[in-house]
């Protein structure tokens, strides 16, 4: 498979994830976090999809396009490390929805970044909240949930948050 091929579906089934966790966060009250904002096509797609929300958005560095940039007061500049915690500080355990989008293509950083969010996530999360992420996560208020039709496993993850 070619790589815009693997891209194409990787996009097709992130988009199915996303769409199909929308439905299903309806009546689940909460914010949403978006964790790597890069050009901003996610988080341009979940402001669409959800208007009504707030969505906290998380980033390394400020890359995503003129039209996809969130409001300073939602949008959380530097490390994870630090601005995951800083949020909890500042938004609780409340997040209906966090979608992470954190994968580089090289393993031993895509582990490294999977393992962070893995600690550092939950505590942001209300109860029953969905995560859908591009890489495995392992933590236990974590269980994996079906992925939507058409989206094979391991090529998208989806969770929810039972604690």
């Amino acid at each position: 498979m070619s790589r815009l091929d693997s891209m194409i579906r990787r996009l097709m089934a992130q988009r199915a994830c996303l769409d199909a966790v929308t439905e299903m966060i309806r009546t689940l009250p909460g914010p949403i976090l978006e964790i790597g904002l890069g050009n901003g096509r996610t988080y341009d797609h979940l402001r669409k999809r959800l208007p009504e929300r707030s969505i906290f958005v998380f980033d390394r560095v400020l890359t995503a396009h003129a039209n996809c940039i969130p409001p300073n007061e939602m949008f959380f500049l530097g490390e994870l490390e630090a601005t995951l915690p800083l949020a909890r500080k500042r938004i609780g355990a409340t997040a209906a929805l966090a979608h992470a989008d954190i994968g580089s293509g090289r393993e031993e950083h895509d582990s490294a970044n999977a393992a962070l969010v893995s600690r550092l996530l939950p505590p942001l999360l209300g109860p029953g909240a969905l995560v859908v992420s591009d890489q495995r996560l392992r933590c236990p208020e974590l269980s994996s949930e079906p992925l939507p039709e058409g989206v094979p496993a391991g090529r998208y993850y989806l969770y929810r948050c039972w604690k």
